[in-house]
Parts: C-alpha cells; sequence; structure tokens
C-alpha cells in the first residue's frame, strides 16, 4: 500500500483516483484554491463528483486545500499533479518547500508552455521552477493517453501510457496504479510523450473541421455523406504531422503512433470540445465568433494552447511540413477563416 496524493479535484484528477484506491493504496484527493465549493459538494454527497457524475470510492479522502501542508507532511509516496496547465505555477507554488525526490511526482495535466522563450513540456516547466527556488527535482513522470475521465471513473476499460526518463520509475508506478480496467505501458520518452499528448488537441480541431473543409463546391447533404474521406486525408496529414513536431523538439518519432498521440487523438477527434470547435472552423465561422455563439463557457483546450505557444510556433516551423498546425493557429490567433494548403497534400 502506498500513499497517494492527488492535487486538483477536477475530472481527469479525481477520475485517476478510482484505480488507485482500487489498487489497495491509501489516497486522497484535495481540491484548489479554487474548488471549494465542490469538495463541499463532494464529501456532503458522499463522494459524488457532480462533473462526473459518480460517487467516487468511499475509501477516498476528499479534503480542501487548507489540509495541503497536513498531508504532505505524511510523506506520500506519489504526489499527482491534477490541475489545469494554467495552475502549474500555482501548483509548484504550494509544494516546493514540502516535496523532495523521494516523492514521486506524476503529472496528469496535459500543456506546453514558453519558458525563457522556449517551447516547454510541463515536466521541464515544474523542474525550471522548482530549480529557480534552489530546488533540485528530478523524479518526474507523466500519464498520458486516450482517456475520458468519465470512462475511467466507471471503470471502463482503459489504456495509458506512464513515461520516465528512469523506466523503473515507470515500472514502480506501473504496479502501484495498474488494474484489470486500466492497463498501463510504460516509455522513457517523457518528452515525446508530453508533447503528443498536448498537441493532439490542436490536431483534434483540425479532424474536425473535415466536413466543412470537405468540398467549396458539394451541398452540405452530400459533404454531409462523404466527408469520411477528407476526415481520413486529415488524420494521416495529423499523424505525420505530430511525428515531425515530435521530433522536432527532442521526443521520439515512434511516441506518436502508440497510446499518447495516436491513441489519444483517435479519442479526442471523435467528438472531444476540441472536436466541436473544429466543426463550426470548418463550417466558416471565425473562432472568436463560434467560442462566443457555441461554447463560451466551454474550455476548448486546442484553442488555449494555439494561444499561448502559437507566436513561438509560428517562428520555430515552417509551412511547408507543418500546414495542418499553421493554418489552425493562425485561424485562432489571427481570428481568420480557417483554410487548409491543400497542396501540400500532394
Amino acid at each position: 500500500m502506498k500513499n497517494i496524493l492527488i492535487i486538483g479535484a477536477g475530472a481527469m484528477g479525481s477520475a485517476f483516483s478510482v484505480p488507485c484506491v482500487e489498487n489497495n493504496n491509501n489516497v486522497s484527493l484535495i481540491g484548489t484554491h479554487l474548488e471549494d465549493s465542490l469538495i463541499e459538494t463532494i464529501k456532503s454527497k458522499n463522494n459524488f463528483h457532480p462533473k462526473l457524475n459518480v460517487n467516487l470510492p468511499s475509501k477516498l479522502k476528499v479534503e480542501k486545500i487548507e489540509k495541503l501542508d497536513d498531508l504532505m507532511k505524511e510523506k506520500p509516496d506519489v504526489l499527482v499533479v491534477g490541475v489545469s496547465s494554467i495552475g502549474i505555477d500555482w501548483f509548484v507554488d504550494k509544494i516546493a518547500d514540502k516535496i523532495d525526490n523521494k516523492t514521486s511526482l506524476v503529472i496528469l495535466t496535459k500543456g506546453l508552455s514558453i519558458v525563457n522563450k522556449k517551447l516547454s513540456t510541463i515536466s521541464d516547466k515544474i523542474k525550471i521552477m522548482l530549480s529557480e527556488k534552489g530546488i533540485e527535482y528530478t523524479n518526474i513522470s507523466a500519464i498520458k493517453g486516450p482517456c475520458l475521465a468519465a470512462g475511467l471513473a466507471n471503470k471502463i476499460r482503459t489504456s495509458t501510457l506512464i513515461a520516465s526518463p528512469n523506466i523503473d520509475e515507470a515500472k514502480k508506478l506501473q504496479k502501484i496504479i495498474s488494474t484489470d480496467y486500466y492497463s498501463t505501458e510504460i516509455s522513457e520518452d517523457l518528452n515525446g510523450v508530453e508533447l503528443s499528448g498536448a498537441i493532439k488537441n490542436i490536431y483534434s480541431m483540425i479532424i474536425g473541421a473535415s466536413e466543412g473543409l470537405s468540398s467549396s463546391s458539394a451541398k452540405s447533404e452530400v459533404k454531409s455523406k462523404y466527408f469520411h474521406n477528407t476526415s481520413a486525408s486529415l488524420i494521416h496529414k495529423s499523424i505525420s504531422e505530430m511525428a515531425k513536431f515530435v521530433k522536432h523538439y527532442g521526443g521520439k518519432s515512434d511516441t506518436v503512433y502508440g497510446l499518447a498521440g495516436l491513441g489519444d487523438l483517435y479519442v479526442s477527434a471523435i467528438g472531444g470540445r476540441n472536436s466541436q470547435m473544429g466543426k463550426y472552423l470548418g463550417e466558416g465561422f471565425l473562432y472568436k465568433e463560434a467560442k462566443k455563439k457555441f461554447m463560451d463557457e466551454v474550455t476548448v483546450e486546442g484553442a488555449e494552447l494555439a494561444i499561448e505557444v502559437g507566436k513561438k510556433l509560428k517562428q520555430d516551423l515552417n509551412e511547408k511540413d507543418f500546414p495542418l498546425m499553421l493554418s489552425i493557429i493562425e485561424c485562432i490567433c489571427e481570428n481568420k477563416k480557417l483554410e487548409i494548403s491543400w497542396w501540400y497534400f500532394n
């Protein structure tokens, strides 16, 4: 039995608690400073999570952020990052003086940032921020792959990838969290896994735009029947670009063809929020118009990522190798109509 502390009571952090408890660990879920009311609701309803619409395990300890110091004094074996990408700075500030390399830090968060004018994964950002505080921390892993939170919370069979430069660390985590419905593979390519998990949200928007982009002359009813030709082309090109992207930024291109890349892209593209935004963009809506009209209170991770790192990617990447990536960045960041350079498909 291991002590596992999950910080962030959103959908994914909360869902991740299910296999952790199921594998006979001592698990605590603590909300951020923005989740006090959510924590109160969960505790008052016998661990019922309103966003997941499911009861979390009765053995799961659910606490507000005020309990963080007490829980960290218990020296958790595994500390799980379940906050959103914009909450990473807050997370590091909270745990910096409480963590040492005996604790395994596991990142669920997907995203990229610009740190010191360079594209940075979440793990790199955390290490840099800790280093700036005089803390040299290296025991970091990430879990990525095709995992819808509500599915995991309901014990739907799911496969994910544990990535760590230390393969023994990945194997240790595998034993701690795997169950008969939550299977895990391992990888040493932490950089490639994190890059894949982040950029698949951008390419999900492209694939979601397939129907609208499928023809400039066919009628709507024809496009709705036959747009899968275009979808297949965009999926193929997306995977090709993702492999080039990961290699360009220091990961292994083969990683893209596994759970963290192709697997996660599939789940996102068949009906997630990014795919839905892509549908509107493919129909000709401008990003700001579509966001306000259809998804005003919905987080679209791919769009937020494009806004976060788009300027840097436009400097680093060329249109010949990354026509899809640069098309969606221009669409989102400059609020222009989505247009694809189809000549690059030849």
